[in-house]
């Protein structure tokens, strides 16, 4: 079928997801799979017990645009606990279709044309072409290395009349780094006395490591009293393939929030908020999130220690960035490229994720594998590591 007449595309920069590409390299050359960020095992066994249950208790039409009542207190009611923060159930939290639709939504309900959000890189791939979709401009500071931090003094300069929001993303993907106690008291200061309103991306709240303590925008009554907070359960449970997360934020935001998202998606997956329902009755299935992936990082570290890879510790998410020191044409995605063709291991390279990317030679891994997948990839990175960067 042929299309004879003129497309004006939205987004004309866009090209497939960089996750969608290197999950086809790696199944193009049978290697391990470290790129996309998805769990290499099972959740447990009481998820699919309680989506059973949902299916015999009849589960199988529509729920409520806004999500399942259970599912809502349940959320309201581990947001209190983990954070002293009061959201109301029925005018304060959405069930959305996954993280990403939480965010489109967010990003939709607030942007209009000729609006600026300011936005971190390295970032999540989704963020700067949802805010072009809806008309906006994605004002992009870096962060800063070697550890990431945040830039503060260029975002004050960045604030401007047509400055909509700042999204903002803790524990951070792609770079396992968090935001402190004095950054998120550096962005209260900041947003006093604007109309600048606040995204954060929080999709990685139960998993930090080495003690350090998720500081997320809910425990900050100034800041969330202008923010959208978007969680997965689907990364907390290892069921990412379910696409069921949650977004938080005071009633008048989620009125124009919700506005969006009853076009969007209308109603999320019925059996699907069942089985979380049931899942956050149990503390455990979240509160033992962090040492459990913190071991699998470990593993991962301790088989690289003494190699070629230069690496700081991920302090959360599941993700591990690797750098490394080669001829500049050595470029990260051709090292991605050689990793996953010579070698059976495919990353990310981190240049993925930006708008605009120098040069870099860094990779982000995913380590929610098994221990024996991790001991592999790591025995195949560190001989890649004496072949290629000697």
């Amino acid at each position: 079928m042929e299309f004879s007449g003129t497309l004006r595309t939205k987004l004309p920069r866009v090209k497939t997801t960089i996750f969608t590409r290197m999950t086809q390299m790696a199944q193009a050359n049978g290697a391990l799979n470290l790129a996309q960020g998805f769990p290499g095992f099972h959740p447990h066994p009481d998820l699919a017990k309680f989506m059973v249950e949902a299916l015999e208790k009849g589960k199988y039409q529509y729920a409520p645009m806004t999500g399942l009542p259970e599912l809502r207190h349940a959320v309201a009611k581990v947001v209190e606990s983990l954070y002293s923060a009061k959201y109301d159930s029925e005018t304060e939290i959405t069930i959305t279709a996954g993280a990403t639709q939480g965010l489109f939504s967010a990003i939709c309900s607030l942007v209009r044309e000729g609006d600026e959000v300011i936005v971190f890189e390295p970032a999540y791939d989704s963020y700067v072409p949802a805010i072009e979709a809806c008309g906006g401009k994605a004002r992009l500071v870096s962060l800063e290395g070697p550890d990431y931090s945040v830039p503060w003094d260029q975002v004050k300069k960045l604030m401007r009349p047509e400055t909509r929001a700042i999204l903002i993303n803790s524990p951070h993907n792609p770079t396992g780094t968090l935001l402190g106690h004095q950054d998120l008291l550096q962005l209260e200061k900041m947003l006093t006395s604007t109309d600048v309103l606040l995204i954060s991306d929080e999709v990685y709240e139960h998993m930090t490591f080495d003690g350090y303590e998720h500081q997320s925008v809910a425990r900050y009554p100034n800041l969330a009293s202008r923010a959208f907070v978007v969680g997965s359960f689907g990364k907390t449970y290892h069921a990412t393939g379910w696409k069921t997360g949650f977004v938080l934020a005071p009633a008048p935001l989620m009125a124009e929030f919700r506005k969006m998202h009853q076009y969007q998606v209308f109603a999320v997956h019925s059996a699907s908020q069942y089985a979380f329902a049931r899942m956050l009755e149990e503390p455990k299935h979240y509160s033992e999130l962090s040492a459990f992936y913190q071991q699998l990082r470990d593993i991962f570290l301790d088989e690289l220690k003494g190699s070629a890879w230069k690496f700081s510790p991920s302090q959360g998410t599941y993700f591990q960035v690797l750098h490394y020191e080669a001829d500049p044409s050595l470029t990260d995605e051709e090292m991605a490229k050689q990793l996953s063709s010579k070698f059976k291991v495919t990353p990310v390279p981190m240049s993925g994720f930006y708008q605009y990317p120098g040069p870099c030679q860094s990779l982000r891994f995913c380590f929610a594998k098994t221990p024996e997948e991790l001991r592999e990839a790591a025995r195949r990175l560190v001989m890649a590591g004496e072949a290629l960067l000697k």
